[in-house]
C-alpha cells in the first residue's frame, strides 16, 4: 500500500468513524453580547439546515464583526409531517451556533416556492412577497444572504427570485449587501472566496448536527468538509482567475457579493479569497 492508499484510507475511516458520533444534544456555544444597534446580518434559508451549510461567512460576521445574524426560515421543509419537528431542530441550531431566528409562517413557514408557483399563482406569490419584504424593511439589514439564480434545487431557485422580488418593493432608497450562495448547483462566477478556520468548521458541523432528520438521511454534516475543501480548488481559479495558484485554505465556501442599490443589483468589481486570518470588514 503506498501513501496515496493510505490517504484515501485515512478519509473513508474518518467519514465511517463519523457516523458514530451523537447527533446534536450539545450545550450552546458562548456567544458575544451584541449591542441593540448590532448591524442585521440576515440568511434566506431555503430549507433547515441550509443556514449553517453556507454559513461559513455569517459565523465569521458575526464573531469577528461583531454583526447578529438573523437565520429567515424561509420555508419549514416540504413534508407537511415533518415540518413542526424540523422547526424544533432549527431552534436547536441556531441557538446552539448563535442565530437569531425569524420564521415566516406558524406552523409550516412558506410553502410552493418556486418558479411554477410565481408562474401559475401569482396572488399566492404575491403574499410571499409582501411577508419577505416585511422582515426586509422592519430588520434594514447590512448584508443579505440568498441562494444564486441556479441552484438547482426548486425551492433554492425559488428563495432567489422570492428575495429578488421583495427587494424590488422596497423604497428607492434601500441599499445593503448581497451574498449569492451556491450548494445543490454550483455557480459559474463566484467574487468571493471565504476561508474556514477549524474550530469554525467544526461548530459549524456541530449545528448541522442539531438536523437529526436530515442529516441521518443524507449525512451533510459529515460530507460538508470535503466540499469546503472542493471550494478550494474551484475557488482558485473561478475567483482567482484561470491558471491562478490555489491559496493556501483547508476549507472554504464561495459566494457572489453584489450591492443592492437603486433598485438594482450592483457587480463588485473586484473578486476576492479572505483567509481566516483577515477580517471580513474588509469585504465591506
Amino acid at each position: 500500500m503506498n501513501t496515496y492508499h493510505e490517504l484515501v484510507e485515512k478519509f473513508a475511516s474518518t467519514l465511517k468513524n463519523g457516523r458514530q458520533i451523537p447527533l446534536g444534544g450539545v450545550a450552546p456555544l458562548s456567544h458575544p453580547v451584541l449591542p441593540d444597534n448590532a448591524p442585521n446580518v440576515l440568511i434566506f434559508s431555503p430549507h433547515p439546515d441550509d443556514e449553517v451549510i453556507i454559513g461559513g461567512l455569517p459565523i465569521r460576521m458575526m464573531r469577528e464583526c461583531g454583526m447578529r445574524v438573523i437565520n429567515i426560515a424561509v420555508t419549514q421543509g416540504s413534508k407537511r409531517d415533518r415540518q413542526e419537528e424540523r422547526l424544533m431542530e432549527l431552534e436547536n441550531c441556531c441557538q446552539h451556533i448563535g442565530f437569531d431566528l425569524i420564521t415566516t409562517r406558524e406552523g409550516t413557514g412558506l410553502e410552493r416556492i418556486n418558479r411554477k408557483t410565481r408562474d401559475e399563482d401569482p396572488s399566492h406569490w404575491e403574499e410571499c412577497v409582501e411577508c419577505i419584504a416585511g422582515i426586509l424593511g422592519s430588520t434594514k439589514p447590512h448584508s443579505i444572504f440568498f441562494p444564486h439564480d441556479n441552484d438547482w434545487n426548486s425551492t433554492h431557485i425559488g428563495t432567489h427570485l422570492l428575495v429578488t422580488d421583495a427587494l424590488a418593493k422596497l423604497p428607492g432608497d434601500f441599499t445593503c449587501h448581497t451574498f449569492e450562495t451556491e450548494f445543490w448547483g454550483a455557480m459559474d462566477n463566484p467574487n468571493l472566496m471565504i476561508e474556514s478556520s477549524h474550530d469554525d468548521l467544526a461548530d459549524m458541523l456541530t449545528a448541522l448536527s442539531f438536523h437529526v432528520g436530515e442529516v441521518q438521511r443524507n449525512p451533510y454534516h459529515l460530507l460538508t468538509p470535503a466540499w469546503m475543501q472542493d471550494n478550494v480548488r474551484r475557488g482558485a481559479e473561478l475567483v482567482g482567475g484561470q491558471g491562478g495558484d490555489a491559496p493556501d485554505f483547508t476549507f472554504a465556501t464561495l459566494y457572489r457579493q453584489q450591492k443592492w442599490i437603486g433598485k438594482n443589483l450592483k457587480n463588485e468589481p473586484q473578486s476576492r479569497a479572505l483567509s481566516a486570518s483577515e477580517n471580513p470588514e474588509k469585504l465591506f
